[in-house]
């Protein structure tokens, strides 16, 4: 068992708040100001009045708006999924690349990124020195020219 005036013990035979301020008229919340409930309003009132400062000094930005507004948004027309150069062999299945990757291999491979789910094809990483033809609905500029440079083609599907 620890002892009487262990940090453990300690709250043991410590009385109540409540208790020790008995007879204490304003129970230490000072005559002058009082104890009142909310007295600057709850959460975040008075942002823009009486508590502008504190929102002005570490929250800049926080009123207002940004930008401008779009009505009808058809987020479908944005929609552009997109896949880099080096993962377009990843694309193929183990048995496809084998097939490609031959030495006799005079065949040269067909990667259509749109069935994958991919509308862009973007410039990122090196290709291998085979020559590949990709499908898309859309190519960056860079992959362009490194699959050009590669001895492939750029087709465009709708």
């Amino acid at each position: 068992m620890a002892a009487r005036g262990s940090a453990r013990n300690s709250r043991l035979n410590k009385k109540p708040k409540k208790t020790k301020l008995r007879g204490n008229v304003s129970h230490g919340h000072g005559r002058v100001g009082k104890h009142r409930k909310h007295p600057g309003g709850r959460g975040n009132a008075g942002g823009l009045h009486h508590h502008r400062t504190l929102f002005d000094k570490y929250h800049p930005g926080y009123f207002g708006k940004v930008g401008q507004r779009e009505f009808h948004k058809l987020k479908n027309r944005r929609w552009c999924p997109t896949v880099n150069l080096d993962r377009l062999w990843a694309l193929l299945s183990q048995r496809t690349q084998e097939k490609y990757t031959g030495e006799e291999a005079a065949v040269t491979p067909v990667i259509n990124v749109v069935r994958s789910g991919y509308f862009k094809v973007l410039g990122k990483g090196v290709l291998p020195k085979q020559p590949l033809i990709v499908k898309a609905k859309f190519f960056s500029r860079t992959a362009e020219e490194k699959i050009k440079a590669a001895g492939g083609a750029c087709v465009l599907v709708a």
